[in-house]
């Protein structure tokens, strides 16, 4: 017969790893789904963990870390309302599915964001008619990734899941369409310098992101890698104009990693500049609207419609640019190609400037390499039909620095039609 002192503390042996568990459950209050490829939704984990879900109606607050489980999936698939409290992070190991008619994931504070989301490299995502506001971004480490038709606004990711942008990609080729970018803390979207992220995005709304004000861009992507390339295609790109520092649309290159991109018809305006690339890229800009990116204070240090520096060949065809504080600058090393009749390297031109300039100066186009630039067929001086001395005098090049090289600009043209510019365009290799 057992000492009732030694009775009580063989109870409490056997009773303690129970107790620990729980005790570790309440201080880091974390849930994670059993991997047994189990389908959850909310209503599914209300009744399993009610202390990591409640719900009342269509609204529901997660009020513990949520991990969803490699085998597991999660699946929103009705219109609610999903608030979650604050430094809480969902990790996504197995699928995420959020689609319906209207969903809502936010903060149950808005000025206590919580943690984020991230997605696993074993894991699938996919967001449908979603609006993700007041958390702390989007880490997506996966290349199984889909956002349509949704908004991501006003999350401040300082301390978040993403701490680079509202959504961050480390690999593949994510799709991001007809979806709406506002007032985040850092830039929209963004990847690393030293991963490959062919990024696939397509008409979409960005206005007022990287409220931090740093010298990043609202579209802050890395390089595409060989896999695939990046495609920037039929979005809007609206700057704040408080903030001073923030560029459009940057796809760069700046460790070696080989870069491929097509950034085609997009409205970028009202930013510290327009596009931009850097190293070793390769790509096209073709058919955009690029305008009044001239909130950069110093003319030195930015405000381009387009800035190319030290890039590999990149073409730049029926665009318009006008009221930048330079039209087009190639710096350092860049090779660029901006319209040539050549078999070889045909461009049909058909870029259209106007009013770019700074210090009382208009600058289409700064050549500030030793590269020569095929640059023929484009409208140098919009409303007019110039002479020669008139468009020299908006093009800086070898005419006025020994050093710099030659800008092939005749002939020029103001009278190309839409229809012609566009049949010729179809004459392009772009990939």
């Amino acid at each position: 017969k057992l000492h009732p002192v030694i009775k009580i503390l063989t109870t409490m042996r056997l009773f303690l790893p129970i107790f620990i568990l729980l005790f570790s459950a309440q201080v880091f209050g974390q849930f994670t789904t059993p991997g047994t490829g189990v389908r959850w939704t909310l209503d599914s984990i209300v009744a399993y963990s009610p202390e990591t879900i409640t719900v009342s109606g269509s609204n529901y607050q997660l009020l513990q870390g949520l991990t969803i489980a490699e085998n597991d999936s999660l699946l929103l698939d009705q219109s609610i309302t999903l608030a979650i409290g604050e430094g809480i992070e969902v990790a996504v190991r197995g699928f995420f599915a959020s689609n319906a008619d209207a969903i809502t994931i936010t903060s149950i504070d808005s000025e206590k964001p919580y943690k984020g989301f991230w997605f696993y490299d074993t894991s699938e995502g996919y967001f449908n008619n979603t609006l993700i506001e007041y958390g702390g971004g989007i880490r997506v480490i996966t290349p199984l990734f889909t956002m349509e038709n949704c908004e991501v606004s006003n999350n401040n990711n300082d301390k978040g899941s993403a701490t680079g942008g509202a959504v961050v990609f480390s690999n593949g080729s994510p799709v991001i369409k007809n979806s709406v970018f506002r007032n985040n803390v850092h830039p929209a979207l963004s990847s690393g310098a030293n991963t490959s992220v062919a990024l696939q995005l397509s008409d979409s709304y960005f206005e007022g992101n990287n409220q931090k004000n740093n010298n990043r861009p609202q579209i802050n992507m890395g390089p595409s890698g060989t896999a695939d390339s990046t495609r920037i295609i039929g979005n809007v790109v609206i700057g704040d104009r408080s903030l001073t520092v923030v560029g459009g649309i940057s796809v760069s290159s700046l460790v070696g990693v080989e870069n491929r991109f097509i950034i085609k018809n997009n409205l970028v305006s009202d930013n510290r500049y327009g596009i931009t690339t850097t190293g070793n890229s390769t790509g096209y800009i073709i058919g955009n609207i690029i305008e009044n990116n001239d909130t950069e204070t110093n003319p030195l240090v930015g405000g381009s419609g387009i800035s190319l520096y030290s890039t590999n060949m990149v073409i730049i065809t029926g665009n318009q640019i006008s009221n930048n504080l330079w039209g087009v600058t190639l710096i350092d090393k860049t090779v660029a190609n901006l319209g040539s009749d050549d078999a070889d390297d045909f461009n049909p031109g058909g870029n259209i400037f106007s009013n770019n300039g700074n210090g009382g100066q208009i600058y289409a186009l700064y050549n500030n390499t030793a590269n020569p630039v095929k640059a023929l067929h484009n409208c140098w001086i919009e409303g007019q039909e110039s002479a020669a001395e008139e468009v020299e005098s908006v093009i800086f090049h070898k005419v006025d620095d020994e050093s710099l090289g030659e800008v092939f600009y005749d002939p020029f043209d103001c009278g190309i039609t839409n229809a012609n510019h566009v049949m010729a365009l179809t004459k392009l290799n772009v990939f």
